[in-house]
């Protein structure tokens, strides 16, 4: 990638998050964006249709970093305690920038996202799971109810939010043989 377009780029994405660190998505104008950015709106425009085009490509890019980050996702059903932590960990190494691009009425959309990526590599690996009605319940109870209980109490104290949603997380999946 020729180094402007990276400089303009990296420009547009800072800008966008301090703005929308302030503020919801809804109410950031590409003026107000192309002005913290130093960039003209036919700047912008060069590279993104609107606002939520460098949203979701900024949000895709962090849940596929974070999906990356995990050493074995495709473990969840298997081993749920130890994909817990992983995944955990995975998302607390971002948690400033999640918290900044997918409040407000964005965060269901991180966990879907968060979820289908998982369940994705889930499949790649064990393909028989499709469509096994208990293993995706499992897998949709595993995920979105550690991605919710980790927002809404790692905050007081993460690691020991962590290790609480690991053995739950273990104990849920006992169903299978899965054991810590």
């Amino acid at each position: 990638m020729d180094l402007r377009v990276k400089r303009t780029r990296t420009s547009i994405t800072n800008a966008f998050i301090e703005l929308r660190s302030k503020k919801p998505l809804e109410k950031i104008t590409i003026k107000e964006l192309a002005d913290a950015a130093f960039i003209n709106k036919a700047t912008f425009y060069q590279h993104y249709r609107d606002i939520y085009d460098l949203s979701e490509s900024m949000e895709t890019e962090l849940v596929n970093n974070i999906v990356r980050s995990i050493p074995h996702p495709d473990t969840l059903i298997d081993n749920p305690g130890r994909a817990t932590l992983e995944i955990s960990e995975a998302m607390m190494s971002q948690t400033a920038l999640l918290q900044i691009l997918f409040s407000g009425s964005r965060q269901t959309i991180m966990v879907d996202r968060l979820e289908q990526a998982i369940r994705g590599q889930i499949l790649k690996k064990h393909p028989e799971y499709e469509n096994d009605l208990e293993k995706e319940i499992l897998i949709t109870f595993l995920i979105r109810g550690n991605f919710y209980a980790f927002f809404k109490h790692s905050p007081a104290n993460p690691q020991d939010t962590i290790q609480i949603l690991a053995q739950y997380s273990a104990k849920a999946g006992g169903t299978f043989g899965a054991s810590d």
